[in-house]
């Protein structure tokens, strides 16, 4: 679009199917290349992307010509496909329903980046569900806890 300009960047939390913790350490960055590739064949642009074997976080600089929710639809589909294709993990692979989104400006980018950088360090003193009501809270986000990423019952 002519004469249009955005800077648009979006935090995004998505969770294995009953927090199961299935990313393996071996393939791990094969994931991350891959929904990589899925962002940026959609025109974002992929900041970083980092979690740990039951969730994933990333930062993406948005385009605005597609909508929060139509890039994880093809996030989560494509990259679940891969991995049952490629039989990465024993039984059906999927993400949970839901994700979190958050917007970031420019000036908060670098802190975030290295917050996304240290998850495995980061998760050594805090859970992670501890860890995504904060950010609901930080940011005033009403939310049901019956729908919070849940561990299998």
């Amino acid at each position: 679009m002519a004469n249009t300009y955005t800077q648009l960047y979006i935090h995004f939390v998505f969770a294995v199917q009953n927090r199961l913790s299935l990313i393996d350490q071996k393939w791990e960055e094969n994931l991350y290349s891959y929904i990589t590739g899925i962002v940026e064949k959609r025109k974002h642009k992929m900041m970083i992307i980092k979690g740990m074997p039951d969730h994933v976080h990333t930062l993406i600089s948005m385009n605005p010509n597609e909508s929060i929710s139509d890039l994880m639809y093809h996030v989560k589909r494509n990259s679940s496909l891969w991995i049952n294709d490629n039989r990465l993990c024993m039984g059906k692979f999927s993400w949970q329903e839901g994700y979190g989104s958050f917007s970031y400006g420019k000036s908060q980018v670098a802190s975030l980046i290295k917050y996304i950088e240290q998850q495995k360090k980061h998760h050594k003193k805090r859970n992670f569900r501890d860890e995504y009501l904060e950010i609901l809270k930080k940011f005033d986000v009403e939310h049901d806890e019956r729908y919070i990423f849940k561990m299998i019952e």
